[in-house]
């Protein structure tokens, strides 16, 4: 019977262990230079050249008001809105029209200095970012 409850406790554990904890708004606030960019489900999948990354600077900025900005060659590339759901970020995108476009950033490492999130689908992305500044 001994056995049996060790391996409850070490299954336990290992649930626990797995489960990546909630990303939260306090984490992502501040400005994350872009690193790497890829395309992993572009026909062949690609990634942005280090060249063009040094030269456009590119960076997203998150508030604590859960808003955020995306800044390319020192343009003004995107904005919105976003919303926390555990490991994923619920996007509204503002388009220049005016009209909005949702959709998921996944959350796939985020440290006090590096962040990766990625889109789904065909046009999908996976960005790598490091903490430039911190509000």
């Amino acid at each position: 019977m001994k056995f049996y409850g060790f391996i409850l406790f070490a299954l336990s554990l290992f649930v626990m262990a797995s489960c990546k904890p909630a990303v939260t708004t306090q984490a992502l606030t501040g400005k994350w230079k872009y690193i790497k960019i890829e395309h992993p489900n572009a026909s062949p999948p690609d990634t942005v050249k280090k060249a063009e990354l040094d030269e456009a600077v590119p960076y997203i900025q998150f508030t604590p008001e859960m808003k955020y900005t995306i800044v390319w060659g020192g343009k003004f590339l995107s904005h919105g809105a976003f919303t926390l759901n555990g490991s994923n970020m619920n996007v509204k995108e503002v388009l220049p029209d005016g009209k909005t476009r949702d959709f998921v950033f996944y959350v796939s490492e985020l440290t006090d200095d590096r962040i990766v999130f990625e889109s789904t689908g065909p046009e999908g992305s996976k960005v790598t970012a490091l903490r430039a500044s911190k509000f």
